[in-house]
């Protein structure tokens, strides 16, 4: 949040809207681009309303093992192999963690799945 809060964008829900006519996403018609602090006054709201409330904050860290990771060197191998496993095992047994989103599951399940 605090690398983007300065730079600009027009919307605060980038999932849906986008005007697509000429190929590639532009801004709709009548919208003014404001600083991402302006659409997104907060970290948590950067992270949870920037894909329609897809993601949930979370207080667990970087390599915890129960967060999605975007990026990551794959050298050092796919941290989300683990996340996986915890949910798909945390979702048999019945036990899921409060507060996880579906689509974090569905993800996870999806990965460990692609992953045999």
């Amino acid at each position: 949040w605090e690398d983007c809060r300065t730079s600009y964008t027009c919307k605060s829900n980038w999932q849906r809207g986008w005007n697509w006519t000429s190929g590639i996403n532009q801004c709709p018609t009548g919208t003014t681009c404001r600083t991402f602090e302006t659409y997104f006054p907060t970290p948590a709201a950067l992270c949870e309303g920037l894909w329609s409330h897809s993601y949930k904050l979370s207080n667990y860290s970087r390599g915890s093992g129960r967060c999605i990771q975007m990026w990551f060197d794959p050298a050092q191998g796919n941290p989300n192999e683990e996340v996986a496993r915890f949910y798909a095992q945390a979702r048999s047994a019945g036990a899921l963690p409060r507060g996880v989103e579906p689509l974090l599951l569905s993800l996870a399940l999806m990965q460990l799945w692609l992953l045999g």
